[in-house]
């Protein structure tokens, strides 16, 4: 036998054997460790393994607890996503038509000739609310006024796919709350409990509700991160809930409820880099929201009460000049004429620390609690007046205004008062330092300070003709004047005295 001849039957036994020894150790095969692969005739059979027993190897006692838990969350799920509901809304909005300049022919082939080119569109939105009370056959549901508040038509769709058209009872922007309404006969419609969301503390567990992206009746669990959210980028009528309990769009309106299965805020706005839920979820507490209900039911709106005050919140410089460097409270900066802190004596420079026997903690509590007060009602203010605290000061609130905003010509004095320290003596380059004083800042339009043509930078020394070193004399000076007021003026260099304004 030739050499090649007995070399490629060598070669061709040591390759049988191999691949006998291969299948052999290939027979049976454990794939990731829950189902069983054998090969047979070239081809891949795969055994599932039986579904094992309940846990075996955690602990009963510990077990239990986790079930408890569980059994809880189901519970609540349960008993709230009947009363949830998904709210569909149509919007109709306006639009010019870019062509409506042209003219003739363009304007009669785009259909717009002799008209000022105005048209209308649908647009289309979803988000959640939640079923809140019930007057017969008529059912109102809780939502955000950015969900419902400018809709044209409202589709309420419940847990079990039922729909009922809605209808707005009432919004508002302000709080961005909004109340929807339908009909039912079915008295099985269940009606959400309310909870007590003073009671709310972080750390405590809660579930937000919703239609997240569209995904109707979904649930999701976390914790309350933090309270009293009112930060400037918020609104300053709602001290937020904040929850890492994820939130998404479409989840706005939808509660956030308890272990107890009690609503305690609405799920209103997320803080977000992505558009999606990053664990900054921000809901407003019920405890808000429970008045406006009645509110809306009867008048269709939120009746704010209004003090007619401009708060402000100060620095460590400012409370020191002021006397009050180590008191909570809010700065009346300002006092609208004729409003009801006005006639109840109230002065710009005071210092508000309590409000109806509460302490101010803050300008945003202070501004939340006003306007929670009924129109008609008597309250009453602390307040610390040239580093004394004065007795009760007794206010009837009135209903706050619309267009309270743009009446500028009412503020009293119509400018703030800022302290004059070394940083602002640099930048306005007073480089006297018997030059003392109070600097204007913040002039409002059409106000007394611009009828008598101040300015921002210039520093205030005497007020009608008294000397006035720091914030704390001039507000008492201000507060002293009768009928009539003057300014002694330091600028560039000089010093004028201002036209006398008469009040």
């Amino acid at each position: 036998m030739k050499k090649w001849t007995k070399r490629f039957l060598y070669c061709a036994m040591a390759g049988i054997m191999a691949f006998a020894l291969i299948s052999i150790s290939c027979a049976k095969l454990k794939v990731s460790g829950s189902a069983e692969t054998t090969f047979a005739n070239g081809t891949m059979n795969t055994a599932y393994a039986e579904t094992p027993a309940r846990n075996t190897y955690t602990p009963a006692e510990a077990l239990s607890i986790v079930e408890a838990l569980q059994t809880s969350f189901r519970y609540t799920t349960e008993k709230l996503l009947p009363s949830v509901v998904e709210v569909d809304v149509t919007e109709t909005k306006t639009y010019t038509n870019p062509m409506r300049n042209f003219g003739w022919p363009f304007g009669d082939f785009f259909g717009n000739s002799g008209d000022d080119g105005k048209r209308e569109y649908e647009t289309k939105g979803l988000g959640s609310g939640v079923i809140v009370r019930r007057a017969d056959n008529k059912l109102y549901v809780l939502t955000n006024n950015h969900v419902a508040g400018g809709a044209t038509k409202i589709s309420i769709k419940l847990n079990d796919g039922r729909e009922f058209e809605g209808k707005l009872v009432g919004a508002d922007e302000r709080m961005d709350i909004a109340l929807v309404s339908f009909e039912s006969d079915d008295k099985s419609i269940p009606v959400a409990v309310l909870g007590d969301s003073d009671l709310v503390r972080a750390g405590d567990i809660c579930m937000a509700f919703g239609a997240p992206l569209g995904y109707s009746q979904s649930v999701t669990q976390g914790i309350v991160s933090a309270t009293g959210r009112s930060e400037t980028q918020m609104s300053n009528i709602s001290d937020f809930i904040q929850t890492d309990a994820a939130i998404n769009q479409g989840n706005s309106g939808g509660p956030l409820v308890n272990i107890y299965g009690e609503v305690i805020g609405i799920n209103t706005w997320i803080a977000s880099s992505s558009g999606g839920s990053q664990g900054l979820g921000f809901a407003i507490p019920i405890n808000n929201i429970k008045s406006t209900i009645d509110s809306f039911i009867k008048n269709g709106k939120v009746a704010y009460g209004w003090l007619g005050v401009s708060l402000l919140e100060v620095n460590s410089d400012f409370k020191k000049e002021l006397g009050v460097e180590k008191m909570d409270g809010a700065f009346a900066a300002e006092i609208f004429t004729g409003s009801p802190a006005d006639k109840g004596g109230i002065k710009p420079g005071d210092y508000i620390v309590e409000l109806n026997g509460k302490k101010v903690k803050s300008v945003n509590q202070l501004v939340r609690d006003v306007g929670y007060l009924e129109a008609g009602k008597t309250a009453k203010f602390v307040v610390i007046r040239g580093g004394k605290k004065l007795p009760e000061i007794s206010v009837k609130i009135e209903e706050r205004a619309q267009d309270v905003d743009s009446q500028n010509n009412k503020l009293w004095p119509g400018f703030i008062a800022s302290v004059l320290t070394s940083d602002v003596r640099k930048s306005l380059k007073i480089d006297d330092d018997n030059v003392k004083g109070v600097v204007v800042s913040n002039i409002e339009a059409k106000s007394p300070a611009a009828s008598l043509r101040m300015q921002n930078g210039d520093v205030i020394t005497a007020v009608n003709g008294k000397s006035v070193t720091n914030v704390a004399e001039f507000y008492a000076e201000l507060a002293a004047a009768n009928k009539s007021i003057n300014f002694d003026l330091y600028s560039n260099g000089g010093t004028i005295t201002t036209g006398t304004f008469k009040f």
